[in-house]
Order: structure tokens, then sequence, then C-alpha cells
């Protein structure tokens, strides 16, 4: 702490993102990222880039990228918005859209940047809490509020709302924005962009870092009418004019043309995952229904933090959360299937299961 920094930042508590390990030879299944390479196309333009064409800037409004994502959800370019990464969509969505003089409605239990922004912007913020089964019930987000943001699916829980709930969310929410982030759609959820040119106060929040292996990369997008664009891009445009670089912006529409090898890894994923469950079920944990690359779970017999060092300390990284109510349970991602056949071979051995 320094008496040089602004008051606001003091008692500011940063998002802490999971570990990167500098040692060889250990089973990542810590920080979702997909198991798989990216499109071969994603790796013929790296090959072939012109490295002289650096010296240049960007296209600062990513116009054939968007284009691409609107082409592919059936929009027009004006409703679709490129960032440097999910996250920094979402802060400039937070900038833009919520601080209001209502409260944020969220989930009590959610992806942890939200309340790193709350408090950064300052924004009030009302939580709602998971019901018992750790589920989201959009019914529970009432009244007058400054704005509503949810994963869906949610993390780390894993588990989605249905579009049809979103719609009635909609329909009775319709004097503030509705953000729904959808990190981790492309693993079984639906998705919200269906709705999008009906409702003008939503905004889906995607990315590339997950079902099209592009972490690397930090390519984020959002889904929105005119209007809600216009004003991220207000914000951005007084933020950093050009938070993508080539490489990403051709290497995101390289890896959103070949759906034939998306669907294919998003399917691996899913099948493996689904067997996951099957396997961590039969050494008696609880895992939540999923529909993201990870599973949520917890031993009745066991704790998490116990079980997660047992993991390391066998080269194998999970993440744990020290947070009430979920302090038990271990987020794992979704691996190769050699992966996920080392973790239950490891826990298998474990003295107490």
């Amino acid at each position: 702490m320094s008496k040089f920094w602004s008051p606001a930042i003091q008692s500011l508590v940063p998002y802490t993102p999971g570990e990167q390990p500098k040692i060889d030879g250990l089973i990542k299944l810590n920080t979702n990222e997909n198991p798989y390479p990216p499109a071969p196309g994603v790796q013929q333009v790296i090959a072939t880039f012109d490295a002289e064409r650096l010296r240049l800037y960007p296209d600062p409004d990513c116009q054939a990228l968007k284009q691409a994502l609107a082409t592919d959800q059936g929009l027009q370019p004006e409703q679709v918005f490129v960032g440097n990464g999910s996250d920094e969509v979402l802060a400039l969505a937070f900038m833009a859209f919520l601080r209001q003089s209502q409260p944020l409605l969220l989930p009590q239990t959610s992806y942890s940047f939200y309340n790193v922004y709350i408090d950064l912007f300052g924004i009030e913020a009302r939580h709602i809490p998971l019901h018992a089964d750790f589920s989201i019930n959009l019914d529970d987000y009432q009244g007058s509020n400054g704005g509503i943001i949810f994963a869906n699916p949610n993390a780390p829980t894993g588990i989605s709302v249905p579009l049809s709930e979103i719609h009635r969310l909609l329909e009775r929410n319709t004097e503030s924005v509705v953000i729904v982030d959808e990190a981790y759609v492309d693993f079984g959820a639906e998705s919200a962009t269906a709705l999008v040119s009906e409702f003008p106060n939503l905004l889906v929040t995607q990315t590339f870092s997950k079902s099209h292996s592009l972490a690397g990369m930090r390519v984020g997008f959002a889904y929105g009418q005119a209007e809600l664009i216009d004003g991220l891009e207000r914000v951005k445009n007084s933020f950093n004019s050009y938070p993508l670089d080539m490489l990403a912006q051709l290497s995101a529409i390289a890896a959103l043309e070949d759906q034939t090898y998306f669907n294919q890894c998003c399917q691996q994923i899913i099948a493996t995952r689904d067997w996951t469950t099957t396997q961590l079920t039969a050494l008696g944990f609880d895992v939540l229904p999923s529909h993201t690359n990870f599973v949520f779970a917890s031993h009745p017999k066991v704790a998490g933090a116990e079980l997660m060092q047992y993991l390391r300390d066998n080269r194998i990284l999970v993440r744990h959360f020290t947070k009430p109510g979920i302090d038990n349970h271990l987020r794992i991602t979704i691996g190769t299937e050699t992966q996920m056949q080392a973790l239950i071979d490891c826990l298998r051995n474990h003295p107490s299961l």
C-alpha cells in the first residue's frame, strides 16, 4: 500500500486468477482452458503473418471480425462489440451501463470479477443467494434496479438457466440493462443471442478463450442492439482505441470460420465431462449438473482444501475456492481423456475415498 495511491484503490481487492504453474509436467485443470489446440486455420494465420505489418496500428473498429461475428449469429455488425477478452468487455459494460442510482442485482455466488468491478466503480449492489441446489432462479430478480448481471452457465457452479426464463426476465425488467455473461455457453447451454433483436436492454457477452481455444489471444465480444453497442464504443474509445492486435483479429476470424473443428472440440469436451461426472460420482462425489467445460464437485468425507492439496502433491492442479457455501467444492476443468483418466486414477488412490 502506498500513500500515492488513490483512496479508492487502498481498499480494492483485485481478482485472483488461477495458478499459472512454473513447473513442467503438471496436469493443469484449474483455469478452464481448452485442452485442444485452436483450429488449423489459426495456425495458418500465425505461420503466414507478415511481421512487417506490425509497425502499423490494427483496425480500431475490428470491422472484419465484427462482420464475421454478425454473420455467424444473423445480426448486423452494428450489433457487435469486440474487446480484449470478455473481462475487458465486461469492465466496459459496468462503466457504460451499471453505474446507476439503483442497485445492481447479481448472484451471490458467481464470477468473482463482478465484485471487483463493483468495488472499482463504486456500484451499489444487491447479491441474490443461489437456491439450495446451487441454481439461479431469475424470479428472485425483482424490483427497481440499476441493472442485472449473471453468468449463464454460472461460474463456478456450471449450472445454466433455460432461455425461456431469461425471456421472462426481460419481459418484466425493461428499464435497466440485463447482461448475460456466456463465457461457457458453447458446452451445452442455450444462448440469449436469439433474444438480442427483441430486447433493447439485453447485452450478451462471449469469448474466444474457452470453446475456440484462444485464451492466449484475449478476444472477447458482445451482442446487443445498436444503442447499447454505441455506449460500449464510447467508453472503449475513451480508454483504448486499439484493444485487439492484428493477429488476434485474424485468428478469431479463422477460428470462427472452421465450424466443423469447433463442433468436434465442443462435443469431445462434453463427452469427456459426462464420463468424468460418472467416474467422480462412483467415487462418492456430489457433482453439480454442468453445461460448461468444467465440473463442480464435493465429497462428503474429504474437505475440498485437502483434496486440492492432495491432487497438487500428485502434480494435478484444480481450483478450490474459500468462499463460504462453496469452500468444500473443487472446480475441475475438463482436459483430454488421458488427463481426466489420470485425475480419476489419482483420486482412487486417496486413502479416504
